[in-house]
Parts: structure tokens; sequence; C-alpha cells
């Protein structure tokens, strides 16, 4: 088993939700009292939100680079980034560390190919649903990305920044993300990518017509198959 490093805080609300996930796939595909090799760096959330409202995506991407080099030294054989919008910046951090990253869109994108859907809307930051850094990833899987209009926009922006990366779950927040959602398959989206690590918390697929892809979940998933990838190898063997 290879040991993951996951870099978090981003929130640690969704961080925890990652740890958790992740020992319990290990257990699931492995039994007993199995549980993953991880190595958990959980940055001060602050600091990186504050970068981003300057626009100082630099500062952000060599503090996270200097984050994954601790966790390269500690051992970790490959990195996530536990958060969707601070892929923005997967290029800085890759210049400082010799350990793949597993990318969060790329994760996601294949498991919507899996299901044959074309067309997805796409919730997240103003950040991640406007800048071309995550769309066009997945759009380069020859999948169409859709997002809300730029009221909705700043409300779902909102939503995660007051409420979501706090812990607060609020039904109000939740009725206006279905309706943002309707009106995402009103205009042709096959799927919703909850692009945002924070709003699985409060969307469920019970909240929505078609198929939620909750990239937390896929990522954390992701992830210890690419851990176990030698493991199965040796079972065949």
């Amino acid at each position: 088993m290879k040991t993951i490093g996951l870099i978090g805080g981003m929130s640690f609300e969704s961080s925890v939700e990652y740890y958790r996930l992740i020992n319990e796939e290990v257990k699931n595909k492995l039994g007993g009292l199995h549980s993953a090799k991880c190595i958990l760096y959980s940055v001060d959330f602050y600091e990186i939100q504050r970068y981003q409202a300057e626009g100082d995506w630099e500062s952000a991407g060599n503090l996270l680079g200097d984050v994954a080099q601790t966790l390269e030294k500690a051992g970790a054989e490959f990195i996530i980034i536990c958060t969707n919008t601070m892929h923005k910046v997967v290029e800085h951090i890759e210049r400082k560390i010799t350990i793949p990253i597993l990318h969060i869109a790329d994760a996601t994108a294949k498991q919507i190919k899996e299901t044959g859907i074309s067309k997805v809307g796409l919730l997240g930051t103003t950040y991640t649903m406007e800048q071309d850094f995550y769309k066009s990833r997945i759009e380069s899987n020859g999948i169409k990305v859709l997002v809300p209009n730029t009221e909705e926009r700043v409300g779902v922006n909102r939503v995660i920044f007051e409420e979501l990366v706090l812990g607060e779950i609020k039904q109000s927040s939740r009725d206006y993300y279905k309706e943002v959602i309707q009106r995402l398959i009103d205009n042709g989206a096959e799927g919703i990518i909850l692009g945002c690590t924070e709003i699985g918390l409060l969307i469920k697929q019970e909240d929505s017509q078609v198929p939620i892809f909750d990239t937390a979940v896929i990522h954390a998933i992701a992830s210890v198959t690419k851990a176990l990838e030698e493991d199965d190898l040796n079972l065949m063997t």
C-alpha cells in the first residue's frame, strides 16, 4: 500500500470527510483491521483564503508547494489536494516535488465518462466556476461544462464561504442550491459536479434529478485505488 499525502485544511470540514472516506474505503477493500497509510498536513485556511481574495496565487502556490515538500520528505508517495479551487496552483506545487499529484478534476472526469454523460453542471467557488483551470481540465475529456448565471454564482459562492466552510448546514441554502441545480438541468445538464469539497455536506443525490458527482468522495476513493495499485498487481501474480 502506498502512503497518501493529503494537503488539507481548506477547509477542515471537508478534510475530516477525506480522512474518513479514505480509511473506510481501505477497510472495505482489504477488510479486517486495515486502514490507510496516509499523512495529513492541515494548513491554516485563513492564509489561503487571504491569498485567494488578493489574487496572489503565486504565494498560495508556493505555500502549498512547501507543504507538499514536507509531505514527500515525511514519506508520502503521492499527493492529493483536498480542495478543488487550489488545483489552480497545481503546477506551482508540482515544481517543488518529485512525487505525483492525483488531480481531482481528472478523477472526476474519469467517473463522468464511465457513466456516458457528456454535459454537466458545475457548482463551486467563483474561482472554480469562472476560471478555466478546472473547467478546461474537465472539458479536455470531451465533457461540456455548464455553470450557473452570474447572480447564482455569487449565491453559491456565498454559501460556501459564509456557511459550509464554517460547518453551518442550512435548509434554506439547500433549497437555493436545489433551485440552481434544477436550472442547470433545464439548460441541458445531464449530471452535476459538486466542485467544492464542502458542497457534499449540503447536497446529496436525493436533491437532484440527475447524477451527482461529489468530488470529495470521488477523489478520496480514487486515492485509495492508486494507493492499492501495487497490492492489486501482487495479488494477480
